[in-house]
């Protein structure tokens, strides 16, 4: 009795994606870094910055910058555009702010903050920044939740956390900034790989329709 060679079962799509996951177009580290305080306290009645900044490796040309703030009552709703940056700052004016949105950022300097003036009680919620800076092509993305307060907490002696706070902050400082030069290396040199890559299979495509290439001469 002949044997029948030996043939792998068949495999659906489903149980391929499982087994064999597709990777992201860009890896992580090629997106922007937006940084911004997790949670900020505001006193209800009075004004409260919003910090949002930046990392990018390229300059900010305001044609190409782009920038926008939303905001969200609950974790579950959906997102209220309020400000955004094209070409130049455009308030949304949202009844809930009114007049009350005063952008106090440069994006020049990677900072795109703004100042939220006579804060209400129903001004609680997660406030989004999102910022792109071409050439880079991953939008970037941080998330404030605001919480108010009716009144002043108590204040503390923080002399010895400050002078603790700003040792620490120096020599992270001079860190987070020489990793960003290597980060912005790196990130131009895949980028420019990313880019050969494409040039080289769109050539492959021109040779195969009709111009032999020198190895088959």
């Amino acid at each position: 009795i002949s044997q029948q060679p030996w043939r792998p079962a068949p495999v659906n799509s489903s149980t391929s994606l499982l087994l064999f996951p597709v990777p992201a177009a860009a890896p992580p580290a090629l997106g922007m870094e937006v940084m911004a305080p997790a949670t900020i306290n505001a006193l209800n009645g009075t004004s409260v910055k919003l910090s949002c900044t930046f990392n990018s490796c390229y300059k900010v040309e305001n044609k190409q910058f782009s920038l926008n703030w939303t905001y969200q009552e609950c974790k579950n709703c959906s997102e209220e555009l309020f400000l955004q940056f094209r070409t130049k700052i455009m308030n949304k004016q949202l009844d809930r702010f009114g007049n009350r949105v005063e952008f106090t950022g440069n994006p020049t300097k990677y900072d795109v903050s703004f100042t939220l003036n006579n804060v209400q009680l129903e001004d609680e919620g997660t406030y989004n920044c999102y910022v792109l800076n071409p050439p880079d092509r991953q939008r970037g993305h941080a998330s404030i939740s605001l919480k108010v307060l009716t009144k002043e907490p108590p204040k503390r002696d923080s002399t010895v956390a400050v002078i603790v706070g700003a040792s620490v902050g120096g020599f992270l400082a001079v860190v987070i900034l020489v990793l960003m030069v290597v980060k912005c290396v790196r990130r131009k040199k895949q980028q420019r790989l990313n880019t050969d890559d494409q040039k080289t299979e769109e050539e492959g495509k021109t040779d195969g329709e009709g111009n032999p290439d020198e190895g088959t001469k």
